[in-house]
């Protein structure tokens, strides 16, 4: 796969894992199986947009690693305000999704050119 020789795409993989293993132990299964989609949703977007021809194509699966990225983000607030997630581990997390959000957004304007 073209995507494993991707800093992006192994971080993003890292913070799936993360995710899970911050997550195990949470009862709103709802709330557990939300999180965990978005977060395993960035690197599985990066690595389809990577098999795709056309940078357009690339892009677009960028694009929606970008959005399941704001996704976590948003749901990683929500966990460290109902006290589902500790607020140091759950800063950790936002700010590595941020910078891989970052990563992402290059790789946009890269591909869509």
């Amino acid at each position: 796969m073209k995507c494993e020789s991707l800093a992006v795409w192994k971080r993003a993989c890292r913070l799936s894992c993360s995710i899970y293993e911050l997550t195990s132990d949470i009862k709103d299964y709802g709330f557990r199986d939300q999180i965990t989609r978005s977060g395993l949703s960035i690197p599985s977007n990066i690595a389809e947009g990577e098999e795709r021809e056309s940078g357009k194509e690339k892009a677009r699966f960028l694009n929606y690693s970008q959005g399941s990225a704001a996704e976590l983000i948003t749901q990683i607030f929500i966990g460290i305000e109902i006290g589902y997630i500790r607020k140091e581990e759950g800063l950790l997390l936002i700010q590595e999704a941020r910078e891989i959000l970052a990563i992402i957004s290059k790789l946009v304007k890269l591909k869509s050119k």
